[in-house]
């Protein structure tokens, strides 16, 4: 079988945000390539396809990159379109992250059913004390009566890239409760939201910028039995859009989450204290080390005090509280 193959140039930083990417387009069947001998190669296998990228800007063996793999089918290819014109319009963005050159390459190539064959090393794992996190191939038997969290994850699943996600995770089971109404900002696959009304939450509202989200998290939403009384998604930039913001604020929030970045989340910060009722919980992720100072004080300056932090590699996630 053939396959179109699309290769993402980043950083080790970007990685986790380029797989993301591509998660958001549907796009799930990735690797993530680190090694400098594995790229050299790939640079010298395809060069006959380098009139997709500028060959001139190209330092072989000194870029990671993401590859994702999809049927060579007709239908195909209008997804292939999207997702470099999503990677485009990433490359314009201030995320606060250096995400590289975000270089994007296509070739059709002849692969092993690996498709389906590296699914037998994916298995459900926990998170947290409450969560379990299961391939959607995988039967469960819940010896500990754990929420189980149903994900069709692709390539990229288990490998052990995703703390930012990992911990809201660990963060949300410790503080979600019955009847709670969840704000999820910046939802991507709607995960997070997700796993919040199975963990008990009355509702949950997901918010997010790229209108493929919508698909997506509806998607996700269907295949835990989570229907759309109890979840709801809404595309727009609520930092622009006055009518999205206004919908917001009809009510007050038990939790809000973002699992963003740190220019955005701090963008974001003065609009969060409205949207949360009194006591409630603040969750964010996605910061750098080197950031994490600035986001703390900028979480205090707007009201909000700060109960917990967690570090894992190069990632923080922070818990706050509304007085």
């Amino acid at each position: 079988m053939k396959w179109i193959e699309m290769t993402v140039f980043t950083t080790e930083q970007g990685l986790d945000a380029v797989v993301a990417r591509f998660d958001m387009l549907g796009i799930q069947q990735v690797i993530i390539e680190q090694g400098k001998e594995s790229i050299e190669a790939f640079l010298k296998e395809t060069a006959k396809y380098w009139d997709y990228a500028d060959t001139d800007e190209l330092v072989a063996g000194e870029e990671p990159c993401v590859k994702a793999y999809l049927a060579d089918a007709g239908e195909n290819m209008e997804l292939v379109h999207q997702a470099e014109a999503s990677f485009d319009a990433l490359r314009n963005m201030d995320v606060g992250l250096d995400l590289g050159s975000l270089r994007f390459v296509v070739r059709v190539t002849d692969e092993e059913d690996w498709a389906n064959n590296w699914k037998v090393y994916y298995k459900p794992f926990p998170i947290g004390e409450r969560l379990l996190v299961r391939p959607s191939w995988e039967a469960v038997v819940n010896a500990e009566d754990r929420v189980v969290l149903s994900l069709d994850p692709g390539m990229a699943f288990g490998t052990g890239s995703h703390h930012t996600t990992r911990m809201c995770l660990e963060y949300l089971e410790k503080r979600v409760q019955g009847g709670d109404r969840i704000l999820d900002l910046g939802c991507g696959s709607g995960i997070l939201s997700i796993a919040g009304v199975l963990l008990g939450a009355q509702s949950a509202l997901a918010v997010d910028i790229d209108p493929i989200a919508e698909k997506i998290a509806y998607e996700n939403a269907q295949l835990n039995g989570v229907q759309r009384d109890r979840y709801t998604v809404r595309i727009g930039d609520v930092l622009t859009d006055h009518a999205l913001r206004r919908f917001l604020g009809t009510q007050q929030y038990d939790i809000v989450m973002a699992n963003i970045v740190a220019s955005v989340i701090l963008a974001l910060l003065p609009i969060v204290p409205p949207l949360l009722r009194a006591g409630g919980t603040f969750i964010t992720s996605g910061i750098i080390r080197e950031r994490l100072d600035e986001v703390k004080d900028a979480i205090l300056a707007n009201g909000l005090a700060i109960e917990d932090v967690q570090i894992q590699e190069e990632w923080c996630a922070i818990l706050a509280r509304k007085g």
